[in-house]
């Protein structure tokens, strides 16, 4: 259940599912009894989703200013990095995605399977361990020195890395991860495309032209980042821990959640990603933010 946004012309994103607890916190967040919608809401605190979004906002914030220097460098002042901040605003980001997961999963009978395990004491130290490894690689070194780990396992065949494809193939990991990508240049494009930001309008067609143009890239690099943040994350977790979370995966409960989170995510994004190219064309056209 990970999604992270690739490094591309829109977005660099990253997502796991994560807690709104503390970071080492293994006890069991249990559902409200009292019906399905209660349930269904207490979900993202049980997933950890708030402190997710934290981390999704110092990425987005540090991706601001990276953004800036590509497309117009030198202008981004404090103008401009108000406009990155207001965009990565938490609580907007959480709220939407609370009403796209809620939708998600509205009328689904898996609901209470789905609290049941991320409520266990193993769920919620999975939670934990993803959320801190997504920490972990906000520090380039450390993404580094993950990738080289990885590397080292796969050259071993270690039988770890056989269980993390399944994994991945599993909960369709790459794949939707690219898609969300795509989804989110597109955003993008159109963002800039609202304010004028190209010097002859750009139809729909051209504009997907040019984000699948990436698309090769955006799985290259969703591929070389995945691996490594699952390894790291779950090398704590002994191989019946994981085969467990596999287990989860492959139930009904585990795709119904999965599907919901890309959802989620997805609506997240879009929108961000939307108003980030509102935001650059606004920029690159010299007006004040």
């Amino acid at each position: 259940m990970h999604l992270r946004y690739p490094r591309a012309l829109a977005m660099l994103l990253a997502v796991v599912l994560g807690p709104a607890v503390a970071f080492g916190q293994t006890s069991v967040l249990p559902l409200e009894p009292s019906g399905v919608t209660e349930q269904i809401s207490a979900l993202p605190d049980v997933l950890m989703i708030g402190p997710v979004i934290e981390v999704m906002r110092e990425e987005g914030i540090a991706y601001g200013a990276e953004m800036a220097d590509q497309m117009f460098p030198g202008q981004d002042g404090p103008g401009w990095q108000a406009m990155v901040v207001t965009i990565y605003d938490a609580d907007a980001m959480k709220t939407r995605f609370d009403a796209a997961f809620s939708e998600a999963l509205a009328g689904s009978p898996q609901v209470e399977a789905i609290g049941a395990f991320f409520g266990s004491d193993l769920g919620q130290r999975v939670l934990t361990l993803e959320l801190t490894a997504r920490r972990a690689l906000l520090d380039p070194d450390v993404e580094e020195a993950a990738r080289l780990s990885f590397a080292e396992m796969e050259a071993s065949r270690e039988p770890r890395v056989r269980a993390l494809q399944e994994f991945v193939d599993t909960n369709d990991l790459v794949e939707s991860n690219v898609m969300g990508a795509l989804n989110s240049n597109l955003a993008f494009y159109q963002g800039l495309a609202e304010v004028g930001a190209f010097q002859d309008a750009m139809p729909e067609d051209q504009m997907l032209a040019e984000v699948w143009a990436r698309e090769p890239d955006m799985r290259t690099e969703t591929v070389e980042w995945l691996f490594p943040f699952l390894a790291l994350a779950y090398t704590p977790l002994s191989d019946a821990d994981l085969q467990t979370y596999q287990d989860f995966s492959d139930s009904k409960a585990g795709q119904a959640v999965n599907a919901a989170l890309f959802a989620a995510y997805d609506a997240v994004f879009v929108v961000v990603s939307r108003d980030l190219g509102r935001a650059a064309a606004t920029q690159m056209q010299g007006q004040d933010l």
